[in-house]
């Protein structure tokens, strides 16, 4: 229902509204120089390090030669698309380190799987 989170258009999105209101801010607080200003900059860069930075794990938890050796697998299935798609959702949940020391078996990983792969063949707009 909400896989427009993942999109990252959204997150362009989201980054510029933090853009605009922190320019704002800054704008009001030169015209006005009331401290209340400072304070929403202030609040509004925290808030968007707090939204922001889980989205960006797909950015700082792997490195382009740990990426090429998981993506490698799926070249030899036949299902690439889905094996590609479970992938990508791998790379956005899960850091390098914390994929290797997850337990593979465990059953929070499987309905993280289960998911996934049901997720990536659904068709719905939603």
């Amino acid at each position: 229902m909400f896989d427009f989170l993942d999109n990252d258009w959204f997150i362009i999105t989201l980054e510029i509204v933090f853009l605009v209101l922190i320019i704002y801010d800054i704008r009001q607080y030169i015209k006005t120089k009331k401290k209340e200003y400072i304070t929403n900059t202030v609040l509004t860069l925290a808030f968007a390090v707090w939204t922001l930075m889980p989205m960006y794990t797909k950015y700082f938890g792997w490195e382009d030669e740990q990426k090429e050796k998981m993506l490698a697998i799926c070249n030899d299935s036949k299902d690439s698309k889905l094996c590609n798609c479970v992938d990508e959702s791998i790379l956005k949940q899960y850091t390098y380190n914390e994929y290797n020391l997850l337990d593979k078996n465990a059953s929070e990983y499987k309905e993280f799987l289960k998911d996934t792969k049901e997720d990536c063949l659904d068709d719905g707009w939603f």
